[in-house]
């Protein structure tokens, strides 16, 4: 009898334990982080911030930022699925678009109001002299609009140049070797190519909203983790505005992060876009839409042979991450 209710005893205890594991509260699959790379412009910068202060995380999303220099290789791994998103700007996401459809803007995460310039070698005193010289730009992306856009201010077209396919951070060498006498980049290739004897003669100043930089997602993670991605456009914007109310100490942050030079950073030059500007930039009725500045981007791509067809473009942009910020 004894041993009966022994086997009954250890019954019920097992029981309990199977109903108390059952009725426990259960454990959540941790996702894991959003993976967005970024390269090296200051406005792709405020990310840092969120990451370091912690907003990505008090809003509830892990982030994983992975920052390379050579950008049109990351755009291809992109497209590969070797990250959830990246910092792009607009002519470059155009031109991505015709290959990779399946993509989303979901934010402006800034607006190049003379940061971007182009550099010459000392001889070349204004963009007249460029006359038959050779010009470096990242063919077959903004850069490319942001030259001709150059040029035709002083009634010259592309073919009154000769450009070289050059990236941001090839320009100082560029310049020094004279395999180009004047060539387009930003900080910190900036203050290099000035420290070689080169000087600015345009800048984005002289171009109001062209060059856009934006948040780009791909279709699968908008559809299956829209949270994480409204959670990381809340801690984005956090960012953005913790820097600017915060100069100094957001430089800090960067230049340890990064591992580059304080006075290589600097905001001027560049507007870090707001919730509100965001929402004004999305909206189609506005004159100064993002979908009107595409079009400029999409008109001119096809044109130059560049791309051959471009997806509709209200399907590129996602403005509903936008709407929900508290």
């Amino acid at each position: 009898m004894i041993k009966i209710i022994r086997y009954i005893s250890i019954f019920f205890l097992s029981c309990c334990l199977l109903v108390a594991c059952h009725t426990s509260t259960p454990t959540q699959l941790k996702r894991p982080p959003l993976k967005v790379q970024f390269t090296s412009f200051i406005g792709e910068y405020p990310g840092i911030i969120a990451q370091e202060k912690g907003f990505f995380k008090a809003q509830g999303v892990d982030v994983e930022l992975i920052n390379k220099r050579y950008t049109q290789l990351e755009r291809a791994n992109f497209s590969a699925g070797k990250y959830d998103g990246i910092t792009v700007s607009l002519g470059s996401f155009i031109i991505l678009s015709a290959t990779n459809p399946d993509i989303q803007s979901v934010m402006v995460i800034d607006e190049s109001t003379g940061a971007d310039v182009v550099v010459a070698q000392p001889q070349i005193k204004t963009v007249a002299d460029l006359k038959g010289k050779k010009l470096g730009t990242n063919l077959g992306g903004f850069s490319e609009l942001f030259v001709t856009e150059m040029l035709k201010s002083f009634n010259f077209t592309s073919d009154d140049v000769k450009l070289v396919k050059l990236d941001a951070l090839e320009i100082p060498q560029g310049l020094k070797n004279n395999v180009i006498q004047a060539g387009h980049t930003w900080q910190p290739h900036l203050s290099e190519a000035i420290k070689l004897g080169g000087h600015i003669i345009f800048t984005s100043k002289q171009t109001p909203g062209l060059i856009l930089d934006l948040i780009v997602f791909r279709n699968d993670i908008i559809r299956d983790r829209p949270e994480d991605v409204r959670a990381f456009v809340r801690g984005w914007l956090q960012g953005a505005a913790y820097w600017k109310a915060n100069v100094q100490e957001g430089n800090e942050i960067i230049s340890k992060a990064l591992k580059i030079p304080r006075n290589t950073l600097s905001l001027e030059g560049v507007n870090l876009t707001d919730l509100g500007e965001n929402q004004k930039l999305f909206q189609s009725s506005n004159p100064n839409s993002i979908y009107k500045t595409a079009q400029i981007y999409a008109d001119f791509f096809i044109r130059s042979g560049n791309v051959t067809r471009i997806p509709e473009l209200k399907s590129l942009f996602n403005s509903s991450f936008l709407n929900s910020h508290s």
